[in-house]
């Protein structure tokens, strides 16, 4: 079975539902307030583990009810929590309001999250024993780069999530293999509004690239062959909360069992489209099963 090691962030997410978020300075009346486990990490290991990867998770939470809850909602969908640390102090918090549109703004508290500033021992070892390393930017930057650094050692694919997004060092690009950054995050990456003209520049700092553009679907770029644009499903969105992190860990899944790249964009775009129909992040990941039933090639 493929496997994936997950080193990046674990957040409760404290999701309040409302009509519209509020501007700067007014308060408006929600609807629903939920809490749920997640964080770029624990969703794109809890994704890969329902597309149907052995998926390891590295990272840390506070020794606190969170902590506990992210770890066992890890443990309920397979994650293997060894390499996963308890440290003194609170877990990371995501703060979330979702408009009726399935919009979100966010704002994350990095909690135990920023303890992990380094590897500790044994994960270079979970590491070298996966297929593909993925990766996000919750976690202080020389834990991702020293991260990256043990992937190319051993021989293992990476696949970046440069999100929240801010200017990333050669040490880090260039033990990248493929970069799958947002319309907005690809902007921010390159000064470049144009998906097809951020990914292209892109290109000169690593060597494939996936712009995902929401219900538009996605832009795949490489240098040695011709863009793709693959479709996403028609559906009505609900909670775009998490969706990218969906995508990102089927697609790994997919990519680790040497689907074409066509198919395997494909197929994650048909696990995205299903958890943006569901409320919540980790909560609205599909199992396998759900994901073959919506892929259409």
């Amino acid at each position: 079975m493929t496997h994936i090691a997950v080193l990046g962030s674990m957040n409760m997410d404290l999701v309040a539902y409302a009509e519209k978020a509020p501007q700067l300075g007014e308060t408006v009346t929600g609807r629903a307030f939920r809490t749920i486990p997640g964080g770029k990490g624990a969703n794109q290991a809890i994704a890969a583990a329902r597309a149907g990867a052995t998926v390891s998770m590295i990272g840390a939470v506070g020794h606190d009810v969170y902590g506990s809850r992210m770890r066992e909602t890890l443990e309920h969908s397979g994650v293997d929590t060894d390499s996963l640390r308890t440290i003194e102090g609170p877990s990371g918090t995501a703060h979330i309001v979702v408009d009726d549109e399935g919009g979100n703004a966010i704002v994350v508290v990095p909690g135990a999250n920023g303890t992990v500033d380094h590897l500790a021992p044994g994960d270079e070892g979970v590491i070298a024993s996966a297929d593909t390393l993925l990766l996000q930017l919750e976690i202080p930057l020389a834990a991702v780069v020293a991260g990256a650094e043990a992937a190319r050692r051993h021989g293992v694919r990476t696949i970046l999530t440069p999100s929240p997004a801010h200017p990333l060092p050669f040490e880090l690009l260039h033990n990248i293999d493929l970069l799958v950054p947002n319309e907005r995050e690809a902007a921010t990456l390159t000064d470049r509004g144009d998906p097809r003209d951020a990914a292209a520049a892109l290109l000169d700092r690593v060597p494939q690239v996936v712009v995902t553009l929401g219900a538009a679907g996605s832009l795949y770029l490489t240098r040695d062959a011709a863009p793709l644009v693959i479709p996403a499903p028609r559906v009505t969105a609900v909670d775009s909360t998490g969706a990218g992190d969906t995508f990102v860990g089927a697609l790994a899944v997919a990519l680790a069992e040497e689907k074409p790249i066509r198919e395997a964009l494909s197929w994650a775009a048909a696990a995205a489209a299903i958890s943006v129909q569901r409320e919540g992040a980790t909560e609205s990941m599909p199992y396998r099963p759900e994901i073959e039933a919506q892929y259409t090639a």
